[in-house]
């Protein structure tokens, strides 16, 4: 992982923890559920966006090392990961 890619994902995992420890803090003040639930969603999708970054990393490093994968090949894969986690992310 480049540093840049690096940086924006541990931004992206400081923010979640951020949200995590704010929704320990929303339920020990009992606030309105409708608020925790928009909290939860949102550390949610954080947490699939990371495991997104985290998902094209293992493919560029680990399953598409060496082999003969053209940079827009590369594009089409990631691109379909990303599709596909939109479409299957609020579904369950």
């Amino acid at each position: 992982m480049d540093p840049e890619e690096e940086r924006k994902l541990l931004a992206r995992l400081a923010r979640i923890e951020g949200q995590v420890r704010g929704l320990r803090k929303m339920l020990e003040e009992h606030r309105a559920c409708e608020d925790v639930l928009t909290q939860l969603l949102a550390a949610r999708s954080g947490l699939e966006q990371a495991g997104i970054m985290v998902l094209e990393r293992h493919l560029d490093e680990c399953v598409l090392l060496g082999a003969e994968v053209s940079p827009e090949a590369r594009e089409r894969i990631k691109e379909t990961l990303r599709q596909w986690s939109r479409h299957t992310s609020h579904s369950g």
